[in-house]
């Protein structure tokens, strides 16, 4: 099933557009979740690997910064046609290492593209000001340039989309990156660089350095004066961590981190559209996303008939290897995070929630879990208070507005929350009292390249997307001057 997918899949390090071994010879397996076999075996980076990649890219900065705004556009275009040429490829690629169906992964693929499209048009509007200082009369001449080398740290549940979220607007801005995949997925990154480097990307500018020993390779980096920016997607825990190493040099942070997304529904919401977006809210990417929906609030008078239905639309979806026809549930990433899913709904159910559909892993190989609904659920159950990061709906019931409001924001988290009413003053008035960064009104699908992704709270510190995404990437320099 392998071979004909992987045979001209790179597996070394990608450094100053050479592929090289890791420094000491160390390499590390690449699993099958489906099968749980092993595909791959993949050069681990060493603290030597990562200098040598910050030296690929010090060298690299002053001509890529020194391009010509529509230059870095044009080969940035280059980059979204030349991947979307080679789509069917990468999103079996993606399946194969992180196992989702092979629909989701073609989706990974096109909002991938994306961003290189939207940053292509973003790089030629790096616009500064021009003003006169009311007091002392000097002309304040303000313009945006590069920050500098910047370091990526990306997550596994979109192997490719998490990597170009933050490489289209870095490259857009003038700066070269140093990328760090997940290693339980880095083969999606690796075949990037080839199409990268045929649309016109200059050695040295994008880095891609896979490593089981991730915490000593980026706080090598990040120790390095030469860094100037690091972007992280992931846990807030390891969000924490990256800050305190962040803070010894102050590196600029762009941090997405955990979500717990609630999903409410209203008495007035169209059940049928709410259960729609509720599908795509929870299983997109099998409930493995930071914008998953993790709490679901439904109105005491629609409760029973939001939970029925859509215990009837879950329980209906085909699970099994994301790489055979009509499959729409892979496995999770691997076992940890399939046993982390069990034992939330386990807590769950010893504490009283119903089951309707779902709430216990298959038996055989590979790290399945089953589209789950619970209901029933009380607030002491760590379903509603955790990240699940899997196909399990947990849903409660309210009595009002004040209520509900009030129950969504009782989280540390603040990326995204969902909400379904057919009258739009509640939808709006409601959407200003929520505490997190992004809103869907009555959509169950928030992310898009040409909007300001990111959260409130400890779900994270900057956005992604949209013009504020190259603005991460950018230092705002102010001159004055007087004629």
């Amino acid at each position: 099933m392998y071979e004909n997918l992987l045979a001209d899949v790179p597996t070394d390090l990608w450094i100053g557009g050479k592929w090289r071994k890791a420094s000491d010879g160390q390499r590390f397996d690449v699993i099958d979740p489906a099968t749980e076999n092993v595909v791959a075996s993949v050069a681990s980076a060493s603290v030597e690997d990562a200098k040598a990649a910050l030296d690929a890219a010090q060298g690299a900065f002053e001509g890529w910064a020194g391009r010509k705004p529509r230059e870095r556009g044009e080969i940035l275009r280059k980059a979204y046609e030349v991947i979307m040429g080679e789509a069917e490829r990468l999103a079996k690629l993606i399946t194969l290492e992180n196992g989702k169906a092979l629909s989701d992964a073609r989706g990974e693929v096109a909002y991938a593209a994306e961003f290189f499209r939207w940053y292509a048009e973003e790089a030629v509007r790096n616009l500064g000001d021009l003003s006169r200082a009311p007091s002392s009369g000097a002309r304040i001449l303000v313009q945006h340039k590069p920050a500098g080398i910047a370091v990526l740290v990306t997550p596994w549940n979109f192997p490719a989309a998490m990597a170009t979220r933050k490489i289209g607007p870095a490259l857009a801005a003038g700066c070269p990156v140093v990328l760090k995949p997940a290693s339980e997925t880095p083969l999606t990154m690796l075949a990037l660089m080839p199409l990268l480097e045929e649309a016109g990307v200059p050695a040295g500018v994008v880095n891609v350095i896979p490593s089981r020993r991730s915490g000593a390779v980026v706080s090598a980096m990040l120790h390095d004066p030469r860094v100037r920016v690091v972007s992280f997607t992931g846990s807030t825990e390891v969000g924490r961590k990256l800050l305190h190493e962040a803070a010894d040099n102050v590196v600029k942070p762009a941090m997405e981190l955990g979500g717990n997304a609630p999903f409410i529904v209203f008495e007035d919401a169209d059940i049928d559209a709410a259960i729609e977006g509720a599908m795509i809210a929870k299983m997109r990417n099998m409930g493995e996303a930071c914008t998953s929906a993790n709490r679901f609030y439904a109105h005491a008078s629609v409760h029973d008939a939001f939970a029925q239905k859509l215990a009837a639309k879950m329980g209906a979806l085909k699970l099994g290897n994301g790489l055979e026809d009509g499959v729409a549930v892979g496995p999770l990433v691997n076992a940890d995070t399939r046993d982390k899913v069990a034992a939330l709904v386990d807590d769950a159910v010893a504490k009283g929630a119903k089951v309707l559909t779902g709430g216990k892993p298959p038996n055989g190989t590979g790290y399945f879990y089953p589209p789950t609904v619970l209901t029933g659920v009380p607030d002491s159950a760590a379903v509603v208070k955790e990240e699940i990061f899997g196909p399990v709906a947990s849903i409660q019931s309210f009595a009002s507005e004040d209520e509900v409001v009030k129950r969504a924001n009782d989280t540390e988290y603040g990326l995204v929350a969902y909400l379904y009413t057919k009258d739009v003053g509640r939808g709006l008035r409601v959407s200003e009292k929520l505490d997190f960064g992004m809103i869907g009104l009555n959509r169950g699908l928030v992310s898009d390249p040409a909007a300001p992704f990111g959260g409130m709270k400890q779900s994270g510190i900057g956005r992604e997307g949209a013009h504020e995404g190259i603005m991460e990437f950018l230092e705002t320099q102010y001159v004055s001057v007087s004629w």
